[in-house]
C-alpha cells in the first residue's frame, strides 16, 4: 500500500506535515518506538508511530530522522497526545532528508493504524502470492513437477511469515518450508495428534480449515485431497484415510477471506502433486497385483520367480541379488458394507509401511499394494542378510507390534465407530515357492487380529500356533479333501436336524475332551453330550477317546 492511502483514510487521523512529492512510497509494515536509536528493528519501508519520548533536545530530531533515513523507512507519524504540536526542529529535519511526515490526532491510537496497515499489506501479500501460486499451478500441471510441495510452503514462509507442513493421514511428515525447518520442528507426536483431530473433523462433516491448539501452539489444518479421488468419491469414507492435509501455525479463524482462498489454493496445488505421486507408484501397484494373481491361482514357481525377478529392480533399484519378500496383509471394513475397503486399505498400507523398512532418516517408498475384494496385499521386498538360502532372516523385515505404534490413533480417528482396520504380517521368505505360504500365513495372521477387540488391530506371524504355520502349505484340494470327509456328514445332519453337532465338537475338543466341561460350557446334561459325540462317532467313523482322530478333527476344524 501508498502512503497517499493512509492519508486519505479519515479515520486514521493523520495530517500531512511534509513530504508531500514521496507519498507514493510503498509501506510494507509499522513499527511503534520510543527508542532514540530503533534501527536494528528496521528492515526498511515502514511507517514508524512514535510518541516523541525519545526527544529531549532540538538536536535530538536530526539525529533520529537521520538513523530512519539510512534504514529506508516510508514514513513517520507523530502522535500528539502527550505535546501541543510537533516540534518544529522535526519538520526542519524530515524535510532535509526527504521524509514524509505525519501528525496522529489525539484521539486515534496508534494501536488502529497498526491494525489498519497490517490488515492492508497483509491482503496484499496475499494477492501478490495468490499470483504466484497461480503461476506455479499452471507450471505444475503443465509440465514436470516445479519442486514439489516445498517450493508453495516455502512461498508462505517467505511472503507471509507462515510456517506450514503437509502431513499424511497418519501424521507423517511429507514436506515442510523453510521457515517450518528453521525454528523448532513439527515432532511425530504433534503430527499425529493434528492427523487425528484432521480425521475426526472431517469425519463429522465439518468444513475445514479446523483450528487445534496442541503443545502450546495453534494450528490450522486445511483438507488436501487428490483432485482425481475427490472426483469420483460419493461418501467421505472413500477418502478420509488417504488424503494429506495442510498444518498451518497461525489461528485463521480472524483470517481475511483473501488469505483464506490463497491457502485453499496452495492445498489445490499441493493435490496435483500428491495425484503424481500416486501415478508413480502405478507401475509397483501392478507389479504386486500380477503377483498376486499368479500366486492365488497357484501358479508355477518359476512363474512366480520370474515376475518377481521383474519386480526387484523396480523395487529395490541396484541390488544385486533377488530379495527376501515378506507379505502384509490389511482389510478395512466399514459397518453397512456399502464402502469399498480394498481402495482404502490399498491406500492406507503404502502409508504405513512407507517408511517401516528405512534405516536412514528419509522414508522409503519401494513397496507395492495390490488389492482385491475388502483386502490389500502389500508384497514388501527386504534385503537378503542371511548367509545361506535356507537361513532365516536375522533383526530384519517388519513386526507387527511395531508396525501400528505411531499410527494407530490418528487411524482411529479416521475410522469414528463405524469402521474397522485389520493387519497380518508374515515370517520372511526367500524363494517364489515360500510366496503362496507367506500370503497365507499373513492372512491368517489377520484373522488372528480380526478377533481381538478395537478399530486398529494387528498381529504377526510369531502369534500363530504351530499347527497353523504348517496348513498355508498343505494344498487347497488336499485341505478341501480332508474336511469335506470329516466335517460334511456333520454339517449335513446338523442342516437336516439342527442337532448342533458342529459347535459340540468344537466346544468337546477346547475342553480337550472333558466331558464335565463341555457340558457346563455349553449348558448340557453329561448325557446329553455323550450322545451327541457318540453320533459323530457314527457319522464319521472315527473315535474321539484317540489323540489322532481328535487331531484330525482339530485341523479339520481351522482349515474350514
Amino acid at each position: 500500500m501508498r502512503l497517499r492511502a493512509l492519508l486519505e483514510t479519515d479515520a486514521l487521523g493523520l495530517r500531512l506535515l511534509g513530504g508531500e512529492d514521496e507519498l507514493d512510497r510503498t509501506v510494507r509494515g509499522v513499527m511503534t518506538t520510543d527508542l532514540r536509536d530503533p534501527s536494528r528493528y528496521l528492515s526498511g519501508g515502514e511507517l514508524v508511530l512514535t510518541g516523541l519520548a525519545w526527544r529531549r533536545e532540538p538536536e535530538d530530531s536530526e539525529r533520529f530522522v537521520r538513523i530512519l533515513t539510512s534504514a529506508g523507512v516510508a514514513g513517520l507519524a507523530a502522535g500528539e497526545a502527550e505535546i501541543a504540536s510537533t516540534p518544529d526542529d522535526l519538520i526542519a529535519a524530515c524535510a532535509r532528508h526527504r521524509l514524509p511526515l505525519f501528525s496522529v490526532d489525539e484521539t486515534v491510537s496508534f494501536a488502529s493504524i497498526t491494525e489498519h496497515v497490517v490488515r492492508q499489506v497483509s491482503s496484499e501479500r496475499a494477492g501478490d502470492l495468490a499470483a504466484v501460486v497461480d503461476r506455479h499451478r499452471r507450471l505444475m500441471t503443465g509440465g514436470p513437477a516445479g519442486g514439489g510441495p516445498e517450493v508453495v510452503l516455502d512461498l508462505l514462509g517467505s511472503d507471509l511469515d507462515l510456517r506450514a507442513w503437509v502431513l499424511s493421514p497418519t501424521g507423517r511428515r511429507i514436506a515442510g518450508s523453510s521457515l517450518a525447518d528453521a525454528g523448532p520442528g513439527l515432532s511425530a507426536e504433534t503430527g499425529a495428534a493434528l492427523a487425528g483431530e484432521h480425521l475426526a473433523a472431517s469425519r463429522t462433516g465439518r468444513r475445514g480449515p479446523h483450528r487445534v491448539t496442541t503443545g502450546g501452539s495453534t494450528y490450522s489444518l486445511f483438507p488436501v485431497g487428490g483432485t482425481a479421488r475427490a472426483a469420483s468419491a460419493a461418501d467421505v469414507r472413500e477418502t478420509v484415510l488417504s488424503d494429506w492435509l495442510l498444518a498451518v501455525e497461525a489461528d485463521a479463524g480472524d483470517w481475511p477471506g483473501e488469505r483464506l482462498d490463497l491457502l485453499h489454493g496452495v492445498t489445490q496445488l499441493i493435490s496435483v502433486e500428491r495425484d503424481r505421486r500416486d501415478a508413480a507408484r502405478t507401475v509397483r501397484r501392478r507389479l504386486a497385483q500380477e503377483v498376486l494373481e499368479l500366486v492365488q491361482t497357484g501358479a508355477a514357481p518359476a512363474e512366480i520367480a520370474a515376475r518377481l525377478r521383474v519386480a526387484a529392480p523396480v523395487l529395490l533399484p541396484g541390488l544385486g541379488t533377488a530379495p527376501h519378500w515378506q507379505v502384509v496383509v490389511a482389510r478395512v471394513e466399514w459397518e453397512g458394507g456399502d464402502v469399498p475397503g480394498g481402495p482404502v486399505a490399498q491406500a492406507l498400507l503404502e502409508e504405513v509401511l512407507v517408511d517401516q523398512d528405512s534405516a536412514g532418516p528419509e522414508p522409503t517408498d519401494r513397496i507395492a499394494v495390490a488389492h482385491t475384494g475388502d483386502e490389500a496385499v502389500a508384497l514388501v521386498p527386504l534385503p537378503a542378510v542371511a548367509t545361506g538360502p535356507d537361513e532365516p532372516l536375522t533383526g530384519a523385515g517388519l513386526h507387527a507390534d511395531t508396525l501400528l505404534a505411531a499410527v494407530r490413533q490418528p487411524l482411529e480417528r479416521g475410522l469414528a465407530d463405524d469402521g474397522r482396520l485389520t493387519f497380518g504380517v508374515s515370517a520372511a521368505v526367500h524363494s517364489a515357492e515360500g510366496l503362496r505360504g507367506a500370503l497365507e500365513e499373513a492372512r491368517h495372521a489377520r484373522r488372528v487380529a480380526a478377533a481381538r477387540p478395537g478399530r486398529v488391530c494387528a498381529a504377526g506371524h510369531q502369534e500363530l500356533a504351530s499347527h497353523v504355520l504348517l496348513l498355508p502349505f498343505v494344498p487347497d484340494d488336499v485341505r478341501r479333501a480332508f474336511t469335506a470327509r470329516l466335517l460334511d456328514p456333520l454339517r449335513d445332519y446338523d442342516r437336516r436336524h439342527r442337532a448342533e453337532l458342529i459347535p459340540t465338537l468344537e466346544a468337546f475338543l477346547d475342553c480337550d475332551g472333558s466331558w464335565t466341561r463341555c457340558a457346563t460350557r455349553l449348558h448340557l446334561h453329561v448325557n446329553t453330550l455323550r450322545y451327541r459325540v457318540g453320533r459323530i462317532e457314527q457319522l464319521t467313523g472315527r473315535d474321539l477317546s484317540r489323540l489322532e482322530d481328535k487331531l484330525d478333527f482339530f485341523l479339520a476344524l481351522r482349515m474350514s
